[in-house]
């Protein structure tokens, strides 16, 4: 039985998925001039645009303000985008559900895994940032990949679980596109670490999209690694997403098919 589902991964299960990324891909960027280049053009306006408020309306002191403004701006973007997307994947997918068998859980996964591409494109426009107008390379950069693949971790636990409640209840997408606007101002985008007051940085180190963010301040702008309490706060609440989410997602499956 396990080389029977092993198969289906490498065969059918791999083609249904690598389908959804491809369909998200072409519909996403459909009858777009810019294409791909709107991951770009997306963080690149909002930082101008906060850099000359943060700049000239209200100065900050804030040193290589763009990189750092970047270091929240992109890991936010990717978290509230695969969110909202996964959210509504289920949905959005309903005929490809009813008629084909395969694992529901492959539909949100794509979902989030198809924003992994946004993800890198921006990560790649702030590290040629860093490599130009920052310190450069150090060997800090190795902590990256692990704290992408932390962020991914906790989105795909959050789509699976909001992608079976919005089966149910459709309001589900316009509860996350409101959580989504209060969540930016609760991860330091344009603040720093240290402008937040003692009694509510639990808070922020326990928000692994904060945390990521930190993170990033950490290694690209400071020189240095994460803290061990961050990263493992990051782990800890990435990793309960990610089961908490999964199982959600097997309870409430059964009946997909009836609310669909």
């Amino acid at each position: 039985m396990n080389g029977s589902v092993v198969q289906r991964w490498d065969g059918d299960y791999y083609f249904v998925l690598r389908t959804l990324l491809m369909k998200d891909f072409r519909v996403r960027y459909r009858n777009m001039s810019l294409g791909v280049g709107w991951s770009l053009a997306n963080p690149l306006v909002m930082m101008t645009v906060y850099w000359f408020v943060f700049t000239k309306i209200y100065p900050s002191q804030q040193q290589n303000f763009p990189i750092f403004l970047l270091c929240g701006l992109i890991p936010f973007n990717f978290f509230t985008l695969a969110w909202l997307t996964a959210t509504t994947s289920m949905v959005d997918n309903a005929n490809l559900i009813k008629r084909t068998r395969f694992p529901r859980e492959i539909v949100p996964i794509s979902a989030v895994l198809g924003i992994v591409l946004h993800f890198a494109i921006q990560l790649g426009l702030l590290l040629s940032l860093v490599l130009i107008f920052g310190d450069g390379f150090n060997r800090h950069w190795v902590w990256l990949p692990l704290l992408v693949v932390m962020e991914v971790m906790f989105a795909v636990g959050v789509g699976l679980a909001f992608s079976a409640l919005d089966v149910y209840i459709r309001d589900i997408r316009y509860l996350v596109e409101s959580a989504n606007l209060i969540l930016f101002f609760l991860v330091p985008v344009f603040y720093s670490f240290e402008s937040i007051p003692k009694e509510y940085i639990i808070m922020y180190r326990l928000n692994p999209v904060a945390a990521v963010v930190f993170a990033f301040r950490n290694v690209l702008l400071e020189n240095r690694s994460p803290s061990v309490s961050l990263l493992l706060n990051l782990a800890m609440v990435s990793g309960l997403s990610l089961v908490g989410g999964a199982l959600l997602f097997e309870r409430l499956k059964r009946r997909f098919y009836d609310y669909l």
